[in-house]
């Protein structure tokens, strides 16, 4: 259930694109922007809001990876897989991440800390297999040893407590 401020957000959010034509993609990434991911009941104001059919609204936002309809960590681990690092060990710094953290590659710490993912190629093959914290710190050619370093840069640097 969306929180009082959360609906004037939306409301906000609604009122500024009403009347505009094509802006729904542009509608759900402030959405998302305020609330931290897309909600259900946002997706329903937004649905009834622009008289579009709830599965209309959520086949738009399921299309895009960038969309997320879970609440997500403060922090964004994310893994590589592509065929470099997955050749190299990608896997394994993966699972040991996954052992760590306590959580599942797609999931997020229940303090809302960290949610970990993988990629398909982060590009820098060079340094498989490598990881990103927030899509701003790389760290490559890992090995599972490695990942107690990240996760504790993440907590010191990112002021989280995984």
């Amino acid at each position: 259930m969306l929180q009082n401020e959360d609906v004037k957000n939306i409301n906000a959010i609604l009122d500024h694109a009403e009347g505009q034509r094509g802006v729904l993609i542009a509608v759900l990434q402030r959405v998302q922007e305020k609330v931290g991911y897309l909600p259900e009941d946002a997706m329903k104001m937004i649905s009834e809001r622009f008289s579009l059919s709830l599965t209309n609204v959520y086949g738009v936002a399921s299309f895009y990876k960038h969309f997320h309809f879970k609440p997500r960590g403060k922090n964004v681990v994310k893994v590589c897989m592509g065929t470099a690092c997955h050749v190299r060990g990608g896997k394994a710094v993966l699972t040991e991440m996954e052992k760590q953290l306590g959580i599942k590659e797609g999931e997020t710490t229940k303090d809302l800390s960290v949610t970990l993912e993988t990629v398909g190629c982060v590009g820098c093959c060079a340094l498989a297999p490598v990881a990103t914290v927030n899509d701003q710190d790389l760290f490559g050619e890992l090995t599972p040893k490695m990942v107690d370093d990240i996760i504790q840069q993440v907590r010191s640097e990112h002021g989280t407590h995984v």
